[in-house]
């Protein structure tokens, strides 16, 4: 006979995150939380099935882990915050999220709202420090949803609508505050032990505009293809594969935060669609939030550009003009299946796909010709960024033809380009939100996805410490995630410096040996916060031993299924 006693609502909510299929639930306690560990406990003596809690001392990187996870495993997890102070640590995670479309369920306490004669009231000074007018506006620009509970018995319907609504296209992240009065209350179980009775809403491309699109690129002379967030699954890679390679369609990774197609395929052209966009009669934008650079792209007065993706106008952003004759919308994935097979229906094989295919072709080999001849001028002392990317690419590449899965998360380290990647999954870079400090956390949510897979974090060292690295290595130990960080150390905020010298091309700071507000000296051993938490580390500083480094990172984390750092002197860029 199926267990019926209420059980305390603060574990209510476990048990229904794990009927919800979440895993793990990170998180940072405080003193909102003993309703949530006397609930924990209960339900574990109860038999409950419940999703594994994870201590991550900091809110930002308990999302960043949740958002890694994701991108691995593309089930949602949750974070549970401390009140408004772990919120505010967790926004710019939530911010990273919305940006990456990511899924995730966050919740965070609320201070107790009353001051006595009831269970769960303050008990503390900062029960009234933490009070806010309005706790949610911290996060709700962030979020599809947001709620506070406010009674136990709501806990099984809430969920079921955060889960729907945070996987309902375009995916993102939900919000749930929680006050402490009620998470002391008994929660009934009926429907903690089932899925969401709400199935998420899946949108797809209307038929006209899929069929005008088709028509579209069957008849363009230069089409071009611009792809940011990768192909939506490794359906979707596939299928934008043979589409490109049939219809002869060119393919630009612009600013692109995951991989779309391989990067050895003949109709990927690079990273720089400009002299490409200049010719372009059809432009095929996929899921991209800035696919050009306005001030620098003169798009000819005919063309037709076509916006496709899960929100292809990106409706909450306030200013995103870039011109859309026909969207599509759906997932990536969706549009791309849908497209192939109209263009199939429509016409078969184009002879104007002939014409242009040579052209293409040579240009893609001459630009990967030319991304290694730049990387290998790197391999000094110290060495350049595009040297560690291609050395990197090189290690990958031989696991990967040994059979193993690999992955790098790119936090402002090791660029694309060189990396010469030709999985999907096989690459992510930091969300186009800014909010450094998710690359570290995001990859140890990835290794957690998939224990077996090798897992790569490359940033740069600014980007490192704001990742907040001891309490990022605590997980990994705590969790034996053999994990391993590059540091691709340059001693500055160099994203910081090139923005100003692209701003001011010709100003007085491109020319300066100095640049003030960017230097990151002296800097710290990085080494020594990693080994702290029992990580093997190497410092490298001559690009000629890169390769023979990350051969004993790779053999360490294989072996030993112990998390590495390496910490890698790369050059600042001379002022030209």
């Amino acid at each position: 006979m199926a267990e019926t006693r209420p059980i305390t609502a603060g574990g209510a909510i476990f048990g229904k995150l794990k009927a919800l299929g979440v895993d793990y639930v990170f998180t940072n306690s405080g003193t909102d939380f003993p309703p949530i560990i006397e609930g924990l406990v209960e339900a574990r003596r109860a038999g409950i099935d419940l999703p594994v809690p994870v201590t991550v001392p900091h809110e930002h990187a308990a999302v960043s882990m949740a958002h890694g996870y994701w991108q691995i495993s593309k089930r949602p997890q949750a974070v549970l915050l401390h009140t408004n102070v772990g919120l505010s640590n967790g926004v710019t995670g939530a911010i990273n999220a919305w940006c990456d479309q990511v899924p995730m369920i966050l919740m965070s306490g609320r201070t107790p709202v009353t001051e006595h004669s009831r269970f769960g009231a303050r008990t503390v000074p900062i029960g009234w420090g933490q009070e806010m007018f309005d706790q949610e506006a911290l996060i709700r620009e962030t979020t599809k949803w947001n709620y506070e509970l406010r009674f136990a018995d709501q806990i099984s319907e809430l969920m079921d609508r955060a889960w729907a609504i945070a996987n309902s296209t375009p995916k993102g992240p939900v919000y749930l505050s929680l006050p402490r009065e009620v998470l002391c209350e008994p929660c009934p179980r009926a429907g903690l032990d089932a899925p969401s009775r709400m199935a998420p809403v899946t949108t797809a491309p209307d038929a006209d505009a899929l069929a005008r699109a088709a028509q579209t690129l069957l008849s363009a002379e230069a089409p071009l293809i611009i792809a940011q967030r990768g192909a939506g699954s490794a359906a979707g890679f596939a299928a934008l594969q043979s589409l490109c390679e049939r219809y002869a369609l060119p393919l630009s990774h612009y600013w692109s935060n995951q991989l779309a197609m391989p990067l050895s395929h003949p109709m990927q052209v690079g990273a720089d669609p400009g002299p490409w966009l200049e010719k372009a009669d059809v432009v095929l934008v996929l899921d991209a939030l800035a696919p050009w650079f306005p001030d620098k792209v003169k798009l000819r007065d005919d063309v037709t550009v076509i916006q496709a993706g899960p929100d292809p106008l990106f409706s909450r952003t306030p200013i995103r003009n870039f011109p859309a004759a026909l969207t599509l919308s759906g997932p990536v994935d969706t549009v791309i299946t849908g497209l192939a097979a109209e263009m199939n229906r429509q016409s078969g094989d184009s002879a104007l796909a002939t014409a242009r295919r040579d052209r293409i072709t040579t240009a893609s080999d001459a630009t990967r010709a030319q991304v290694v001849a730049l990387a290998e001028k790197g391999c000094a002392a110290p060495m350049s960024k595009d040297w560690v990317s291609l050395c990197l690419g090189r290690a990958i590449k031989a696991q990967v033809d040994a059979g193993r899965r690999a992955t790098v998360f790119h936090e402002l380290g090791c660029p694309l380009p060189a990396l010469d990647l030709e999985q999907p999954d096989s690459y992510f870079q930091e969300p186009h939100s800014g909010g450094l400090g998710w690359g570290l956390p995001a990859a140890i949510g990835a290794q957690m996805a998939d224990p077996e897979r090798l897992v790569f974090a490359t940033m740069g060292d600014g980007s490192y410490m704001f990742a907040n690295p001891t309490a990022c290595h605590l997980v990994a130990e705590a969790q034996e995630l053999p994990i391993i960080v590059l540091v691709l150390n340059n001693e500055e905020w160099g994203a910081v410096r090139h923005s100003v010298e692209g701003l001011y091309p010709q100003g007085s700071a491109r020319a300066a040996n100095e640049v003030p507000l960017t230097s990151l000296r002296p800097s710290p051993d990085f080494t020594q916060t990693a080994a702290a938490s029992r990580a093997y580390t190497e410092t490298v500083t001559d690009g000629a031993d890169l390769p023979d480094a990350l051969d004993r990172a790779i053999s360490v984390a294989r072996s030993e299924k112990r998390q590495v750092l390496l910490n890698i002197a790369i050059a600042r860029t001379a002022p030209h």
